[in-house]
């Protein structure tokens, strides 16, 4: 298996090419790196002119079972015809090759831009989307997938980062304080709350940049982390700006939305939790891979003392957000 502190060293353009070869494709030697980071993603060229998008997963996050599960969760989107791309059948069978210890997927190239979220009806069109996607998704629940739960997003993240020695010791004792203020905050918010809530299937991160528009509307990319939660950990990303803006999105939102699926509006108050863990997460993530070279080339503002003081500033922030009753849209 490649080195887990350099999980793409081994992965040069010509055994990439040689693995869509493989997969039943044959290519024109074109490869055009993708922005992608935590897997590795590239538009290949093929000889008759058209372009497909190969992932190669990050070694040792995912079982096969998971990335299967990933894969026919997103068939099972698109055979309904949802507007999310799949990955396409390989000459092998199935969706997943094994190749030199690396495990890829191939897609169609769909191109986009970013939704206008601003504009009210890109707002209800991607509701009526995520309505009937969860729709879908609450059919059954996955097996192998991660569950949404605050030791994933936001307990483990934060020992990660308390015993690998990535804060500042001057700022450690003020982090561990407004973190560990926050997480208790969320706790208490999921406690009030997790008897209500149904989990279900989702996107699992349903941002901005994992839709990307067209003339024919919304299409959603990257279900690289779709797991088991409530509805709306995939509406919440979408919101922006005070809290007059979001409370106008998210009525956009769950008037496309409640045309395909039933919102349950005591989720509502998960909503700035949700973002408080979030927060945690991201940090964590970012010292979780920082071994990858890739990481600290692309994210050279992370681990500075700025960081850590900007994070501790919005984390005392993010409690004062728990302190608000929910949006009512």
């Amino acid at each position: 298996m490649p080195d887990t502190a350099l999980p793409y060293a081994n992965l040069t353009p010509s055994l990439i090419l040689d693995a869509v070869e493989a997969c039943g494709f044959q290519a024109s030697g074109a490869l055009l790196a993708l922005n992608s980071y935590e897997n590795r993603v590239y538009q290949v060229g093929l000889d008759d002119g058209s372009f497909l998008v190969t992932k190669i997963y990050r070694p040792g996050r995912w079982s096969d079972a998971a990335i299967l599960e990933e894969h026919a969760f997103a068939r099972e989107l698109a055979e309904l015809e949802i507007p999310v791309v799949a990955p396409l059948p390989l000459a092998a069978g199935g969706t997943l090759l094994h190749y030199a210890d690396y495990r890829l997927a191939l897609y169609p190239r769909r191109g986009g831009r970013p939704p206008e979220l601003e504009d009210p009806e890109h707002l209800r069109w991607l509701g009526r989307m995520l309505g009937r996607i969860h729709a879908c998704g609450s059919q059954r629940l996955f097996r192998h997938r991660a569950r949404l739960n605050i030791e994933l997003l936001g307990t483990g993240p934060y020992h990660y980062l308390i015993e690998h020695g990535f804060i500042p010791p001057e700022l450690e004792h003020n982090y561990r304080q407004a973190a560990e203020q926050l997480l208790g905050e969320i706790e208490s918010i999921w406690r009030e709350v997790a008897d209500w809530v149904e989990p279900i299937r989702l996107h699992g991160d349903c941002h901005p940049g994992n839709i990307l528009w067209t003339e024919q509307g919304p299409h959603f990319v990257d279900l690289d982390d779709c797991m088991i939660g409530p509805a709306v950990q995939d509406l919440w990303m979408l919101l922006s700006g005070d809290r007059s803006d979001m409370t106008r999105q998210l009525g956009l939102l769950l008037e496309g939305y409640s045309q395909f699926y039933d919102f349950n509006a005591l989720e509502l108050r998960l909503i700035e939790a949700l973002r408080g863990l979030r927060l945690i997460h991201y940090s964590g993530w970012l010292a979780r891979r920082w071994h990858d070279p890739a990481f600290p080339m692309h994210f050279p503002w992370f681990n500075t003392p700025r960081y850590w003081e900007e994070q501790l500033n919005t984390l005392r922030e993010q409690l004062e957000r728990l302190e608000q009753p929910p949006l009512e849209p």
